[in-house]
């Protein structure tokens, strides 16, 4: 039996696993060579997909996980403790010694870091993610009084924590990349620096703050449930580290001498490497368009209040200088962040900045970020602010491959330790008194007994002997090993099923073919052994399956005419073990666009045959991948062309068009909705070159945990590759399966709503019938009582799921925040990227129910009233023509237009790119919200004047005034990548970059090459580094002026006047008006 609490023995990978495979996984992409096959057999990733997910039916073949919150640990002893008098969320201070440095490194292995990250600079290699882990269902549990040691450091130990890591990545013979950009590569742009720390003025707190503090609750409030960053390609030829072993310690990020967990005054702390000057840092902040204040604002000198019909404004906007206003500004050095510091929480590094994190007891920003650093004390507080109160939550994302990996810690039959009231998970904000005998619950504030198998002696700083021994006591993230009450049935298997398109539109596009062709390559990569399971089906107007198991036979096509009721023929043979059919799969697979070739059915019974292949999944679960062509015509769930019908009415009012933007009924919904209780996650690929009705299809991928793709309009030439490499990543990155999340709070504060891609059946948890490295959930949060200045509250994230290998995990992740009655400390400590985040979360989820206008009203609302909060209660200078910006939000107006410029909020958009912009945006991580609408501009016809330092890391304002006709640029949002050749450009240059010699030469679809020349060579570094740190294979298309591809390019320059909005100028002038309204 494994020592309670100590990390798993034996826990080590099946023999066919490959160390190296995540990182071929990511960094393999084939770059620019769309038709060369990759690597065949790559090493196989280790995603920590596995056990069989259990479905929500009181029926076999499985029922619903129970919740996170439901597992008790059994009575307390008579004679109970004494409730402690301690305010729940009044943290302990308790001084601390640094992390263990002796662990050895874990068994698994981690995704090696590239290239200019090497183990010269980076001993040991990069951490990675651990697979996830799983919740107990409810009942009670007893926990074994075996013995326990009460300090682990002594010899033979079995409390060694073990990493819990992808695989680390290999060659690079396919398109992909791992996250994080190398040390010495260049980043991704800055947009917005760290709050500043310094003093802007005391501002008046409101008389309403005084309310009473009332006393915590029997129960902790749970959470109410609800579910981005992808990968990248790395330069061809890169070739991995010799040694995959995790660093024990990353160079330059030395452990703190202590790190106690206690309430203590905020202050900003300084991180270990920084620039110059960092926007947000404790100098004063320059005057936009004026000689720098003594204050401490960001102020710009503002003409007066325009006329009250805000019309666009002239002559007076010449007065601020354009070039002075805020802009993101470059970042091309990595910051080590370290979570926790002289016993208070870091405020994290913008989500954007490359960042090195440390977990010191605090969990990483990646995992989980909140909109403010600091917690108002009283409702009143946080609506003087205007600000959200919301956590951003990325449970599976990829640390950076320096980052320690997470480690798994198993307690044995008993279980993690618990909360008795509300079910917490041990924390390192968890308080021992009475010599260790009992701990006061850091959520709730309720005392329990401490399980005489986890007993251990306080020292003299209050805190645990071994403390710094048992990760799940120092480090903010930590996994448990589930038990077998978190289980109601045995693991899954690893269950992948292809459902694709064969209608003529399909097999005329080449559709069809680029989809047997990426499924072929990438079985390959799926995971080895009996536990993995596929299958096949392909449908027109009818649905044909085919049983695989006929070995040394040809394969037999079974056929379903009945579209309206479904079934499943031969269930046993159409889902079979991998290695039992690959091989007359990939016969398959090869012969059906040759089968096909001469079809003539034009319908589409999407409906039925996603229904169908769904029975054949039932009693397992997985992951279905749907490659659908037109607009699903027959059967079951049948849409009609509601853009065509719909178009009169966009003209007769903004009502009607925002149903467009709704699902057409409610039966591609309860499909979902069942699906998802048998643990069934679908995929849907878009391969289309017409309208399809994303706002109905969209229903299925987002209640089961799954994602929208969407190539439009789908080119065989320049579209198989990124078709290709999405379908890889897809089935090879780090995720689970059969998941369930909660988020509890301490007392005082409550989880109002869950965002994003899951289906939720009770209130305080959302299911997840697979959750993966690049799904966000936003948490919204509310204040219900009075919280205690200068004490602490904490807010713990529970993910209970299921490996790859078949394994039960709980990923538990707690943050800290100190409280505050200051207004001042609240804009101080906003977070920039999570607030606008959430701002364009909720924006997405309103446009298909309210006006358009009105959602844009809201979101401009929003910016002008956190502004106004500022300027009103915070700000020292009272000069009217001055727009003064806390330093930390001073970006938000331009996000703020570019959000509103964006084609989610235009009217002239075709619905369909409208329905796909709600459905990224829903699950977007906070590192790619404000790039997906501020995108990177580079200019790339100067190239070989730039060193490889600033080839990605100097970016240009998104204005027409910087693009220049004798140019080429290059302007990516992490989905897409245009490049726009000026009429004017050196035809020289531009035969070296793209081998074309004039503007007129620019092909409709366009496949980048690499030529012998250094500017090409460069030109493919750039892209590779693109699509390394936006995790995703950018598609490439040319853009020219006077042609619809250069009015998409200058769509994007944001900070223009157009005819549907201001320039970035007259909107900061607008907001300036609108705030002085307010404060007369």
């Amino acid at each position: 039996m494994a020592t309670p609490g100590g990390t798993r023995p034996g826990n080590v990978p099946p023999p066919n696993y490959n160390p190296n495979a995540l990182a071929n996984n990511m960094q393999n992409l084939h770059l620019n060579r769309p038709n060369q096959p990759p690597g065949a057999g790559g090493a196989r990733p280790s995603s920590p997909f596995g056990q069989q997910p259990t479905p929500f039916g009181g029926q076999p073949p499985a029922s619903r996980p129970g919740p996170p919150g439901s597992f008790s640990r059994g009575p307390v002893p008579s004679g109970g403790p004494q409730q402690s008098t301690f305010p729940p969320n009044v943290a302990a201070a308790r001084p601390g010694g640094p992390p263990p440095s002796n662990q050895p490194p874990p068994p698994f292995g981690s995704r090696p870091p590239p290239p200019a990250m090497s183990q010269s600079s980076m001993p040991g290699g990069p951490a990675v993610p651990p697979p996830p882990g799983g919740f107990p269902s409810s009942g009670p549990v007893s926990r074994p009084a075996s013995p326990f040691m009460s300090a682990l450091s002594g010899p033979g130990s079995s409390m060694r924590p073990i990493s819990n890591g992808p695989p680390t990545v290999g060659s690079a013979q396919i398109p992909g990349g791992p996250r994080f950009p190398p040390t010495g590569s260049m980043p991704q742009p800055h947009v917005g620096g760290p709050p500043t720390m310094t003093s802007s003025g005391t501002p008046a707190p409101p008389t309403s703050l005084h309310s009473s503090f009332e006393s915590p609750p029997s129960t902790a409030r749970p959470a109410m449930g609800q579910p981005n960053p992808p990968f990248s390609a790395v330069p061809q030829n890169l070739q991995p580290p010799s040694s995959s072993q995790f660093s024990a310690q990353v160079p330059g990020m030395p452990r703190p001498a202590g790190s106690s967990f206690g309430a203590q005054p905020w202050q900003m702390p300084p991180y270990q490497a920084r620039p110059s000057q960092i926007p947000g840092s404790s100098q004063p902040p320059m005057m936009f368009g004026m000689p720098p204040p003594t204050s401490h604002q960001s102020m710009a000198q503002m003409p007066p209040a325009i006329g009250q019909s805000g019309a666009a404004m002239t002559g007076p906007s010449n007065k601020i200088d354009p070039n002075q206003i805020p802009r993101p500004i470059p970042r091309s050095t990595v910051i080590i962040h370290e979570t926790r510091q002289g016993n208070q929480a870091n405020p994290p590094p913008p989500a954007t900045w490359e960042h090195i994190v440390n977990d010191t007891g605090n969990c990483s920003p990646r995992y989980m970020r909140c909109t403010i650093n600091q917690i108002p004390c009283t409702t009143d507080l946080l609506n003087t602010s205007a600000m959200q109160l919301a956590l951003l939550v990325q449970p599976l994302a990829l640390p950076h491959p320096s980052e320690d990996p997470i480690q798994v810690v198993d307690f044995g039959d008993g279980g993690p330790v618990r909360c008795s009231r509300c079910k917490g998970y041990i924390n390192p904000f968890m308080r021992f008194i009475d010599q260790g005998r009992r701990f006061i619950c850091n959520l709730c504030g309720y005392t329990d007994e401490t399980p005489r198998d986890y007993h251990c002696n306080l020292g003299p700083d209050g805190r645990r002997r071994d403390a710094d021994e048992r990760p799940e006591l120092c480090k903010g993230t930590v996994e448990f090993v589930a038990t077998k009450e978190y289980m109601v049935r045995d693991p899954m298997p690893a269950v992948y099923f292809f459902l694709i398109d064969v209608s003529m539109n399909a097999i005329q596009t080449g559709a069809t073919a680029a989809a047997c062709g990426a499924i072929n390559q990438v079985i390959g990569d799926l995971p080895e052994g009996p536990r993995t399971m596929v299958g096949v089906a392909t449908f027109d107007s009818t649905i044909h399956f085919y049983n695989l198991k006929r070995a040394d036979q040809q394969t037999l096509m079974l056929i379903v005419p009945d579209i309206q009721d479904v079934y499943t023929p031969l269930q046993s043979d159409v889902i079979v073990q991998l290695s039992e059919g690959r091989g007359n799969l990939e016969l398959l697979l090869d012969s059906i666009p040759s089968m096909f070739k001469n079809n003539r059915t034009a319908d589409s019974a999407f409906g039925a045959a996603v229904k169908a292949a769904f029975l054949a999944m039932k009693s397992t679960g997985g992951k279905l991948l749907v490659f659908q062509s037109v607009l699903p015509s027959v059967g079951v769930g049948a849409l009609s062309a509601r853009e065509a019908e719909g178009r009169t009415n966009i003209s007769a009012g903004e009502k009607e068009a925002n149903k467009l933007l709704q699902p057409v009924d409610k039966t591609l919904k309860a499909m979902a909705i069942e699906f998802a209780e048998y643990q069934v996650c679908v995929d849907v690929f878009l391969t289309t070159q017409s309208y399809v009705d994303i706002a109905s299809i969209s229903v299925v991928p987002r209640t089961t945990g799954g994602q929208v793709y969407y190539y439009y309009p789908f080119s065989a030439v320049s579209d198989t590759a990124k078709l290709y490499n999405d379908l890889r990543w897809n089935v090879t990155r780090p995720q689970g399966y059969e998941a369930v999340m909660r988020v509890r709070c301490s007392q005082g504060i409550q989880v109002q709503e869950y965002h994003g891609n899951f289906c939720k059946r009770i209130p305080t948890d959302v299911d997840l019938p697979a959750i993966d490295c690049d799904k966000t959930i936003m948490v919204t949060l509310k204040l219900d009582e009075k919280l205690q200045d200068g004490s602490e509250c904490a807010f713990q994230c529970a993910l209970l799921y299921t490996t790859i290998y078949g394994e039960r995990r709980i990923r538990v992740s707690t943050l800290s925040l100190p409280c505050t009655t200051m207004l001042s400390n609240l804009f101080r400590s906003a977070d920039l990227d999570t607030q606008f985040s959430c701002i364009m979360k909720r924006a997405a989820s309103d446009i298909p129910s309210l006006p358009l206008l009105q959602v844009k009203e809201h979101a401009t609302n929003l910016c002008i009233n956190i502004l106004h909060s500022y300027r009103k209660f915070c700000a020292t200078v009272t000069s009217s023509g001055q727009l003064i910006l806390p330093e930390a939000l001073k970006l938000l107006p331009l996000y703020t237009l570019a959000m509103l410029k964006s084609i989610g909020l235009r009217t002239e958009g075709r619905v369909d790119d409208r329905s796909y912009w709600i459905n990224y945006v829903s699950p977007l991580c906070t590192s790619l919200a404000i790039p997906f609408v501020y995108p990177r501009l580079i200019s790339i016809h100067d190239l070989d004047s730039k060193d490889s330092e600033s080839l990605v890391s100097e970016f240009l304002p998104l204005s027409s005034e910087h693009v220049s006709d004798n140019g080429i640029y290059l302007l990516e949002n992490g989905d897409d990548c245009l490049i726009f050749v000026g009429s004017s450009a050196d035809s020289n240059i531009m035969y070296q970059l793209l081998g074309i010699s004039s503007v007129e030469e620019i092909p409709p679809q366009f496949v980048l090459q690499q030529y012998d020349n250094p500017l090409s060579k460069k030109l493919n570094d750039v892209i590779n580094e693109l699509r390394r740190q936006r995790c995703s294979y950018l598609r490439l298309r040319l853009c020219k002026k006077g042609d619809p591809s250069g009015m998409l390019f200058f769509s994007y320059m944001v900070e223009d006047k157009t005819p549907l909005g201001l320039s970035y100028v007259e909107f900061l002038v607008n907001v300036h008006r609108q705030i002085q309204n307010k404060m007369q």
